[in-house]
């Protein structure tokens, strides 16, 4: 027998808990999408290009597990009238992206294309 659990509800009509829930999956695929862009150069890069596969998609895992967290957050903060912004997984996902912009320019211009 499954169990029908159902979701936390709030009176926000706007529905701002699920489109912020919708903007981090955009993310989440636009990070699966790089990874992606990025495995086109490791025959021309070599194996150092796994770096770059490797951050955007441990980036995507990590928004994946803390989804439904910071979904039950915000629905919990629109229903007691209080609600604290998310500051350090922002950080982290403007971190990450930065650090994949860096490694990405330090591939390009410094490593030599392998043939």
């Amino acid at each position: 027998m499954t169990s029908q659990r159902r979701p936390p509800s709030h009176g926000d009509p706007g529905l701002q808990p699920e489109r912020t829930d919708l903007a981090w999956g955009r993310t989440t695929l636009s990070l699966v999408v790089a990874a992606a862009v990025f495995l086109r150069w490791m025959p021309h890069h070599g194996l150092v290009v796994s770096a770059l596969v490797a951050a955007p998609l441990a980036t995507a895992l990590a928004i994946i597990f803390s989804r439904k967290r910071r979904f039950h957050h915000a629905i919990n903060g629109i229903n007691q009238e209080a609600i604290t912004p998310d500051v350090v997984s922002t950080a982290a996902i403007a971190a990450s992206v930065l650090v994949l912009a860096c490694l990405g320019i330090y591939i390009v211009l410094f490593l030599p294309m392998e043939h």
